[in-house]
């Protein structure tokens, strides 16, 4: 299998911060009270790497209970679901990095704000990293994560193990399934043809 690594352009697909979205993210309404610290976060952030994901295109056999990949086979009938029709996946990895993880840790104790205001940061950028990703696929269904319905967390295994993710592109997967930096995703994404 081909595992692909593609880096992203901050001043391209994800040059646009949608800072309502940071808010929201950080259990705040984007004010007055609340724009300028963001403001203040994104400006310490911009030098941060550029987003990196690794992926690989698969064929996938999908019957109503399970789907069938050349390196496993999971039982899943909302991953089935979701790869209805479909004869490709594309299986990924995508990451912000490091970088914002250490944000997070160096202000979590001297402003536990900024710490949160970072997170949400995070969470905006690596959602706008996938969806731009998404959206090079002609045909392509919505993204979906071990975890998300009755696909079992343990496949993430898998995932790593096939696309290499720590040699790739730097995500490291522990005993307890959690991605180190904090802000990756890995996803299955069908592909009609």
């Amino acid at each position: 299998m081909i595992v692909t690594v593609k880096n992203f352009d901050l001043d391209g697909e994800l040059k646009t911060i949608n800072k309502s979205e940071i808010a929201r993210y950080c259990g705040a309404v984007a004010n007055d009270e609340i724009l300028p610290l963001i403001e203040q976060c994104l400006a310490e952030s911009r030098d941060i790497p550029a987003p990196r994901v690794c992926f690989c295109e698969v064929p996938v056999s999908v019957s109503e209970t399970a789907v069938k990949f050349p390196f496993a086979t999971v039982k899943s009938k909302d991953l089935a679901k979701n790869l209805g029709g479909c004869k490709k996946a594309v299986v990924f990895c995508a990451t912000v990095g490091l970088g914002i993880d250490r944000l997070i840790t160096k202000y979590g104790t001297v402003s536990p704000v900024k710490s949160l205001i970072f997170e949400g940061i995070g969470t905006e950028r690596i959602e706008a990293l996938c969806d731009a990703f998404c959206r090079e696929f002609k045909g392509a269904r919505p993204r979906f994560s071990p975890g998300y319905g009755d696909l079992d967390i343990g496949f993430q295994s898998a995932i790593f193990k096939v696309l290499q993710c720590d040699k790739k592109i730097g995500v490291t997967l522990n005993e307890s399934l959690l991605m180190s930096p904090s802000k990756s995703v890995t996803a299955i994404m069908g592909v009609k043809e």
